[in-house]
């Protein structure tokens, strides 16, 4: 039997009216688009004291495990890797901002990904989708795009630390900043052109416009993949265990609900997998996601989560997990360039602070693309407003993904209440609000 054959067989691709050439294709294209997380994963963790080196093999590694994975149980052709906002939650809010050892955060990302696990035949994850409200919900994810622009431009040197005003426009004579600008506009102008792959080909360029004017150090194209050493099976669970983590795991938890279900929704409706409704599958495409979660923490990266640029494949032909296959296939191969990824993540030292031009524009742009969400919630309504609002600010303003889900979980409550309009929120969020009000009347 011919290896078509076989792969026809295993992944119905004749039923999907798809080819083993058309599949090939969206895997490729479907890799274009995402392999910017090479690049930025590492250069994330390791700003909370993380090895570089180590997190890029973990973070190639776990995509390939869980992608494949995707492929294998659910047949979708979804990408699965690190989550962009879910690595600057880890990152920024949890090591840096609450002091808590990445140990002991990647211990909370696997324990996040065994509830994921375990509460699979029980319906809990359908409740707690149920529970929180669409405007919470939207807001999020705008929240979290608005952080990790924050970050983009700090990166960029677009905006640097003011006494008495937060925040301020930076020198726009620097070279860095030249160049993170050049970079923020060739990307947007290759993704409104609809470039497949546009943020990669906007680092690549700006990564040789750098290397030109002296402001990236090359490295050479391939080498030896870094060792895995320095965070495998680094991870602390016992740590992750104590009383005062259980909020952190419970964000890392919904984020990775949220992403996943809304993504696999999305594509899965795109491609044309939805039935009546519902994506069939779904709980074993769910169940990669959340092994591939362990997986991650157990190598050393943060939460990998279904890719929303898995759309780009799916627009090209891909049907089936013999797509996500291909992807896998190229994030290994991604291990033999590390030079590469070492020179475009490095940071330039410049005025006392270290900026990073080349991979600063994905990030502003991934957040440009977040906050479509925010269409969605009802403006008009101050009881969902409100909320949403403050969710949406105080997640870049605290630098706390938490914080923001906090505070938009409180006001909910308080606005509902208020309005005499309290039987419209679900009893879980009152028991959420009363936690988060607890919080800060121990917080210390």
């Amino acid at each position: 039997m011919a290896l078509t054959d076989v792969l026809d067989a295993r992944f119905e691709l004749t039923a999907h009216g798809t080819t083993v050439r058309t599949e090939a294709l969206a895997g490729a294209t479907t890799f274009l688009t995402m392999a910017y997380i090479i690049f930025v994963q590492p250069a994330v963790l390791s700003a909370a004291g993380m090895d570089f080196g180590a997190v890029l093999t973990a973070t190639c590694l776990s995509t390939a495990f869980a992608t494949a994975l995707m492929a294998w149980l659910a047949n979708y052709p979804i990408a699965v890797a690190p989550a962009m906002g879910h690595n600057f939650f880890f990152a920024y809010s949890v090591v840096i901002g609450m002091q808590v050892p990445w140990r002991v955060a990647l211990g909370a990302v696997a324990i996040a990904g065994i509830v994921f696990v375990l509460t699979a035949g029980i319906g809990l994850r359908e409740r707690l989708i149920t529970a929180i409200p669409a405007a919470i919900k939207h807001a999020m994810a705008a929240g979290i795009g608005l952080l990790i622009a924050m970050v983009g431009l700090q990166w960029a040197g677009l905006i640097v630390a003011a006494p008495g005003t937060l925040v301020t426009l930076g020198n726009l004579h620097s070279p860095p900043v030249l160049l993170a600008v050049g970079a923020l506009t060739l990307t947007a102008i290759l993704m409104a052109r609809r470039v497949p792959g546009a943020m990669l080909w906007g680092i690549l360029a700006s990564a040789a416009v750098g290397w030109a004017l002296g402001l990236v150090q090359y490295q050479g194209i391939a080498g030896r993949p870094p060792s895995l050493l320095p965070t495998l099976l680094q991870l602390d669970v016992a740590g992750a265990l104590a009383p005062g983590m259980a909020a952190i795991v419970l964000v890392f938890f919904f984020l990775a609900l949220f992403d996943s279900v809304g993504t696999l929704v999305a594509i899965g409706g795109q491609a044309g997998l939805m039935r009546d409704g519902t994506l069939p599958r779904a709980r074993q495409a769910l169940l990669a996601d959340a092994i591939g979660t362990v997986a991650g923490a157990v190598l050393g990266t943060s939460t990998v989560t279904a890719y929303v640029e898995s759309s780009a494949g799916v627009a090209v032909g891909g049907r089936t997990g013999l797509a996500s296959l291909v992807t896998a296939a190229l994030f290994l191969l991604s291990l033999l360039f590390y030079p590469i990824v070492r020179m475009i993540g490095g940071g330039y030292q410049t005025g006392g602070s270290t900026l990073y031009p080349v991979i600063a524009a994905p990030l502003v742009l991934v957040g440009t693309l977040m906050m479509g969400s925010l269409r969605h919630v009802a403006w008009e309504d101050p009881t969902e407003s409100v909320p949403a609002f403050l969710t949406l600010i105080m997640m870049p303003l605290t630098v706390s993904i938490t914080e923001g889900i906090a505070f938009g979980v409180l006001a909910y409550a308080v606005m509902k209440l208020a309005s005499g309009r309290g039987r419209e929120v679900h009893p879980l969020m009152y028991v959420f609000a009363l936690l988060f009000l607890l919080r800060y009347m121990f917080l210390r």
